[in-house]
């Protein structure tokens, strides 16, 4: 995955800020103190057009919530992954961003081979692909997940029953998003 963009994460914001400047999350209910618990600032320099400051809020200020800038399938795409909340913004057109549903996500994994993005929370994995959202599988465990290997196309890991207190193995189909196994009957 071969971004068209470039962007620099700032440490403080820019003494001359940009023309364009985004917020993210854009309005969405419950979520109006989110730049209150602090961002992630990003200056986003895309191929075409000119450069912007991306203001991506945390999701959790827990240290242990990845917080990262990965290229995604479509080049003109970025994810920016702040405190366990992850953006997907179209750096053409940065009005346009996805805001992607697990709250928290607590990995993220970039698949070459497969041209996919994946998102694990603790209960299901979400893969965004070259065109939008790929996948999202059912639940997987009643709380957390842990992945232990990609073997071609297939995710495997483990997922918590909480019926029987023990880990459970399941397989994902990286093509589409289908199961086997998992602590969530």
């Amino acid at each position: 995955m071969t971004p068209s963009w470039s962007a620099e994460v700032l440490a403080q914001p820019p003494k001359i800020a940009p023309a364009r400047q985004f917020t993210y999350p854009q309005q969405i209910a419950g979520e109006e103190e989110a730049l209150a618990r602090g961002a992630l600032q990003l200056m986003v320099r895309p191929a075409t057009g000119g450069a912007f400051l991306a203001t991506c809020a945390l999701g959790f200020v827990d240290s242990s919530m990845p917080t990262d800038v990965l290229a995604c399938p479509n080049p003109v795409e970025l994810c920016a992954v702040a405190g366990g909340y992850a953006y997907i913004i179209d750096t053409t057109r940065p009005e346009r961003s996805t805001h992607i549903a697990l709250k928290p996500v607590v990995e993220v994994r970039s698949l070459a081979e497969q041209n996919l993005l994946l998102f694990v929370g603790f209960h299901n994995v979400v893969a965004w692909g070259e065109h939008g959202l790929a996948w999202q599988t059912a639940r997987l465990s009643w709380e957390g997940l842990r992945i232990t290997a990609v073997e071609g196309n297939m995710l495997l890991g483990f997922g918590w029953n909480l019926m029987t207190d023990k880990e459970v193995a399941f397989s994902v189909d990286l093509l589409t998003g289908q199961h086997q196994g998992g602590g969530f009957p």
